[in-house]
């Protein structure tokens, strides 16, 4: 690995640790903001790999006008797929990834107690539940539990072929690893502390519509409670992948 190319969607939700890491490997970071024009590539050379951020536009957003970037992404996607070229997707990298895959994406839902199915955000800190510690290599160093940031409200279906990793009980397909080389995160595991709070500043009203009025603040103190763990876990679970590609 000589280069990592980042899609950047949003001015906020830049590689965070990712860039850190991939400079700790002695590869350089070329981050594509698509949201303000910035080129996205055909195809990428054997010694590049791709991350995808997340954003709050959807999979189902490819065509529009607001969001035109989505359908080159898709289209590299679908090439770097067939070839098992390495990709890691996060939140909205993960879906892009798993759509490529042929899987669908969807709302995430629940079933209410009149049971009628009704959306389910994950917005906050959570635990995801891994599936394959101890044998599957992505997550050698994780405990069976460990603390993340979720901030979405769509999901995938599992694509063919890919081995399932992660879960909670609101969403079932939390991680994959398609092939040996591609991985997707629906959970946010690259910013740092500082980020999330800003998060939490710019995106309050979409934290209050999930989690109510005290959603904010519940998210800055869980911050307080739970990122000292997540910071070594978060180092851990990029490192795994960074070594797993290069």
């Amino acid at each position: 690995m000589k280069t990592a190319i980042v899609f950047q969607h949003t001015p906020t939700e830049g590689p965070g640790r990712i860039a850190r890491l991939v400079a700790a490997r002695g590869a350089a970071c070329d981050v594509r903001a698509v949201y303000r024009g910035d080129t996205i590539p055909r195809d990428l050379d054997r010694d590049q790999i791709l991350v995808v951020l997340g954003g709050p536009m959807g999979v189902n957003d490819a065509g529009s006008p607001e969001h035109p970037f989505l359908a080159g992404e898709l289209a590299l996607l679908r090439r770097l797929v067939a070839r098992e070229a390495p990709v890691l997707g996060i939140c909205l990298g993960a879906q892009l990834l798993a759509a490529a895959a042929g899987a669908r994406v969807r709302p995430n839902t629940r079933l209410a107690a009149d049971g009628t199915s009704q959306p389910a955000r994950e917005v906050g800190w959570g635990e995801v539940d891994f599936t394959g510690v101890g044998h599957e290599p992505l997550l050698a160093g994780l405990g069976a539990r460990e603390p993340v940031l979720h901030w979405h409200g769509d999901t995938f279906d599992l694509p063919a072929g890919a081995i399932h990793l992660a879960s909670t009980p609101v969403c079932r397909n939390q991680a994959f690893r398609l092939g040996g080389r591609q991985v997707g995160l629906q959970f946010h595991c690259e910013l740092d502390a500082a980020a999330i709070a800003e998060w939490v500043r710019d995106d309050a009203a979409y934290v209050r519509a999930a989690n109510g009025p005290e959603g904010p603040a519940r998210i800055l103190a869980d911050t307080d409670r739970f990122y000292a763990r997540a910071d070594k876990i978060w180092d851990r679970l990029i490192g795994n992948f960074l070594d797993l590609v290069q």
